[in-house]
């Protein structure tokens, strides 16, 4: 299928481009995209559904290189990532573009548009770990958008941060294929995974793409044993269905183990979808006895700050290890990354 945007301006083509990854060429100067499941085959001149990936002469390129929509200082704890360095900040970075179009995206104005209609800022990858290390980060992460856009932009970044003694968090949508996987995965500490529901009919209606490949990519995660969290946003009359929801929790277990980070997060009417009433927390509540049952240790409500489930408790004896209100760290009790009073480890980035 071929993806066809407007194609670009005599200006717009003299951007700086880089050369993109996981591409290969076909005939009529038409290239094959093969970074994530979407596979566009884009003609000359013309973008990926991503709106960041360029043909150029029957070449692929990169919009997004160094090109960045945000560049911001976040708690560790609002990506939403629990087990890793606990009351950190991370330097948070961004681009335009997007392999999924999710109708209540809250990040909508920079994942939905080009980078020529974001305010850019132009960076190297050299510089944001500069700026991460001046600014007291203990990680970079590559979120707001689907991090998957400026791959090249972040597999550089995170070989420099990993040299310099940073981690590296994606914030992920899961949209990618094996191969791109699998090698970002070599400078990614932690991954935070979008399942955003468990039906193929949701995601082809919600986000215009489909299941089996985020499917795949927790999969794939789990057998490199990569410590993940995983979000569900849960939408009222969309993805709130309990026997679906279970059979989600059991296909976590089974595949990930007990131990990754579930967050079943409060929907906010957003985007295209303002018509849906937000989340109701007893929903939410409720849903979590389910995941705990299922035989996942740690399940957190997201978007209820002050909730005291948001709190990391011992799954073998039930001592509060490390509290939260909302992305502050009022407490961290833990030892040496194991329960202070039964000794049981918890299985995360401690220090």
């Amino acid at each position: 299928m071929f993806r066809f945007f407007p194609p670009l301006s005599a200006e717009e083509i003299e951007l700086e481009l880089h050369p993109a990854s996981f591409w290969s060429a076909d005939e009529n100067l038409i290239v094959n995209c093969e970074l994530c499941p979407n596979r566009c085959r884009i003609a000359a001149n013309h973008r990926g559904r991503c709106k960041a990936r360029i043909n150029k002469d029957g070449r692929l390129f990169s919009l997004v290189y160094g090109n960045l929509s945000t560049i911001a200082v976040d708690p560790i704890e609002k990506k939403p990532v629990f087990h890793v360095l606990p009351g950190s900040f991370s330097l948070s970075v961004s681009a335009a573009g997007c392999v999924l179009s999710c109708r209540y995206c809250q990040n909508w104005q920079i994942s939905q548009s080009t980078p020529e209609e974001v305010c850019n800022i132009q960076i190297t990858p050299k510089q944001l770990v500069e700026k991460a290390i001046e600014l007291d980060c203990k990680s970079i992460s590559y979120t707001y958008n689907e991090p998957t856009v400026f791959y090249e932009f972040m597999y550089d970044t995170a070989v420099l941060a990993r040299e310099k003694g940073l981690r590296n968090i994606m914030v992920s949508c899961g949209y990618i294929n094996e191969k791109p996987l699998q090698k970002i995965l070599e400078v990614i500490d932690v991954i935070k995974v979008d399942l955003k529901g468990f039906r193929e009919e949701f995601y082809q209606n919600v986000t215009k793409g489909h299941l089996e490949p985020v499917k795949s990519t927790i999969s794939t995660l789990a057998k490199a044993g990569k410590i993940m969290d995983i979000v569900c946003l849960i939408v009222p009359g969309l993805n709130d269905d309990e026997n679906v929801c279970n059979e989600m929790f059991k296909w976590l277990f089974e595949t990930a183990g007990p131990d990754i980070s579930l967050f079943l997060s409060r929907f906010h009417p957003t985007y295209q979808i303002r018509n849906i009433s937000p989340t109701p927390v007893s929903v939410l509540e409720k849903l979590r006895k389910l995941a705990l049952n299922a035989g996942i240790n740690y399940v957190y409500p997201g978007n209820i700050p002050g909730h005291e489930a948001e709190n990391t408790y011992c799954p073998q004896c039930g001592q509060l290890l490390i509290q939260r209100f909302g992305y502050q760290v009022r407490e961290n009790r833990l030892k040496d990354g194991r329960c202070f009073k039964c000794n049981k480890e918890i299985r995360g980035i401690w220090i």
